[in-house]
């Protein structure tokens, strides 16, 4: 059986390209995503080169008036959350990511839905992350909170490795 090292490492070297299209279809799923439409507060991410882009719709979420959410890491193990109101927020982080700057947000109970970024998933809702543990330890903290993982389609496995810590999404969209 692979191990999470193992299928990150053949992901990373797919040279298969990330579509656009894919991309469009993942954002118009969850455009008219009901959880998305009757959430107030949600929790998002600023993409990476690898990951669907979200720049768009995060904009378009505030211009909605919901109060919009993007993680920020504070040290090895661990990220808070900091209100996103625009690009203008944004600052290199950590890992030289793009990274909210606004206002720290701690009332984890209010956080209606998450979309969650993963380098790849599995159709029963397992996630594969980035290796280092970030969303499993925060989404710990949200049980309530409704999971929606978005993959590219060649990211959808049947199958993925998991660990016990590991958080189950409640729906994936690729």
């Amino acid at each position: 059986m692979i191990t999470k090292q193992e299928l990150r490492q053949a992901i990373r070297r797919q040279k298969q390209l990330l579509s656009d299209d894919d991309a469009s279809v993942i954002l118009a799923q969850l455009r008219q995503h009901p959880r998305l439409a009757n959430a107030n507060i949600l929790l998002l991410y600023n993409a990476l080169p690898d990951e669907v882009p979200t720049q768009e719709l995060l904009d378009e979420l505030i211009a909605q008036g919901k109060t919009v959410l993007l993680p920020r890491v504070i040290n090895d193990t661990e990220m808070e959350l900091r209100q996103y109101t625009g690009t203008q927020d944004l600052q290199a982080g950590f890992f030289g990511i793009m990274e909210p700057t606004g206002t720290l947000f701690t009332d984890y109970e209010k956080i209606d839905v998450a979309v969650v970024p993963g380098m790849a998933f599995d159709k029963k809702g397992h996630r594969l992350g980035r290796g280092k543990g970030y969303y499993d330890r925060f989404l710990a903290k949200t049980p309530h909170t409704y999971k929606i993982g978005i993959c590219y389609s060649s990211r959808l496995f049947d199958h993925i490795p998991t660990d016990e810590h590991d958080i189950l999404m409640d729906e994936v969209i690729s």
